[in-house]
């Protein structure tokens, strides 16, 4: 299991100082810009973007792939390799150069956009006065006093934002638009800020011994989430997602069916995907998620308009009790998944976001004959499904990009072979 938050930049935007990049490192930036938009203005690229939106429409089209190394994207780009030294310079140029591998050399369904995307600038607490976003503590030690929890706080700093946005158009003038565009979470899931409060090990014996507290923890968490959603959308702080952006464990947003129809150029949570998701109770009953956790889930999902559900949970297990919430598009069916099953169930009703086995990638040898098996029988078991295969959940591709593009490429013609 990975920390998908990615906190990176959030971190780095509301930590750098120095905004001081050199005229080599401006340079650097610019010429990789261009390389960018080159690749954005292909052809292709624009056949991806409506493949993606057929996709997330449910319109019938063939079956998409998304390779994202994740972690080992250090591995693809070392720090060694970077030509700029001022932080954040580094950081915008490790960004253009994984959007040149994925244009020139992975191979997947992937859309290189003619944008740069720059974020907020803020701090964030985590559920506590003295508790913080980035490495949040174990603390809720007496789940019958929650007098030390808070609802989460966001800051922004909108003149450091507005710096780092006029320094990224300047240095990216008639190279690539500058977009202020922000994912203020990657799961409303709930269950990993519950896990982080209490430990796994507490949760498993609450549900025994204190269901009452665990109820009302979890009420709390519902109600403080549903709060982060009202600043947000008061602030005038979220940005549509229903281009190129990554949503949830996988596949993209693309689609004609957001913003909603009364959206007036505020984005508001309706007019949003969400991902929403429990793996950290994958081994909890299905009747326990439901009560513990899907109960607290709906009144935060019924906010959004489009939601993908799932991670490296078994979903099949839990699909009965999530299958008449309205406003699931995107299923995530993990390898702990019964593929069978969850094809059974989507069909073509749903997006069947299908997640291959990552040691295919991760192992001390690259088995192409592996890789084609697992390809073949994802493709014969979700035959009819509205399908995307999304390969990820990586810490390392044993430093060897190519297996990367390999995998891609016989994936490629694996699903050429299939559609026949």
């Amino acid at each position: 299991m990975n920390d998908h938050d990615q906190p990176g930049k959030v971190a780095l935007d509301t930590h750098v100082t120095d905004l001081t990049i050199t005229a080599s490192e401006k340079d650097v930036l610019r010429r990789l810009g261009e390389r960018v938009m080159a690749l954005s203005m292909r052809m292709i690229e624009a056949e991806k973007k409506t493949l993606w939106t057929h996709k997330n429409t449910l319109k019938q089209s063939r079956p998409l792939i998304l390779c994202d190394p994740e972690f080992s994207w250090r591995e693809i780009i070392p720090e060694s390799s970077l030509e700029c030294s001022n932080v954040l310079a580094r950081h915008w140029e490790h960004c253009l150069r994984k959007e040149i591998f994925w244009g020139e050399k992975m191979g997947d369904d992937r859309v290189v956009e003619s944008r740069f995307t720059v974020g907020w600038v803020y701090e964030r607490t985590f559920w506590g006065p003295d508790t913080s976003s980035v490495n949040p503590q174990t603390f809720l030690k007496d789940l019958d006093d929650l007098s030390g929890l808070q609802f989460q706080v966001i800051k922004i700093d909108r003149d450091a934002t507005t710096d780092i946005v006029h320094l990224a158009r300047e240095v990216f003038d008639r190279v690539l638009p500058v977009k202020l565009r922000e994912q203020w979470y990657w799961s409303l899931g709930l269950t990993r800020e519950l896990i982080q409060l209490r430990g796994l090990e507490s949760f498993k014996r609450d549900i025994q011994e204190n269901p009452h507290g665990l109820h009302n923890l979890m009420s709390f968490l519902r109600d403080g989430t549903l709060d982060l959603i009202a600043f947000l959308e008061n602030a005038g702080l979220y940005s549509l997602n229903n281009e190129g952006d990554y949503i949830g464990s996988g596949g993209f947003g693309w689609t004609n069916d957001l913003p909603s129809k009364d959206y007036h150029g505020t984005a508001q949570a309706k007019d949003l995907w969400a991902l929403f998701e429990s793996q950290d109770t994958k081994d909890l009953a299905p009747e326990l998620f439901d009560e513990f956790i899907l109960q607290y889930q709906k009144p935060v999902i019924s906010r959004f308009g489009l939601v993908c559900y799932g991670c490296c949970e078994p979903i099949s297990e839990r699909w009965d009790y999530l299958k008449n919430i309205p406003n699931i598009r995107r299923v995530s069916v993990s390898p702990t998944c019964d593929r069978t099953k969850m094809a059974e169930a989507l069909q073509d009703k749903y997006v069947y976001s299908c997640r291959p086995d990552p040691s295919i990638l991760t192992a001390a040898n690259f088995d192409e004959a592996a890789a084609r098996k697992d390809i073949r029988d994802i493709l014969e078991k979700a035959k009819g499904c509205n399908l995307e295969i999304i390969m990820k959940d990586h810490d390392t591709i044993q430093q060897d990009p190519s297996r990367a593009i390999a995998w891609c490429k016989l994936a490629k013609e694996e699903i050429t072979d299939f559609c026949k």
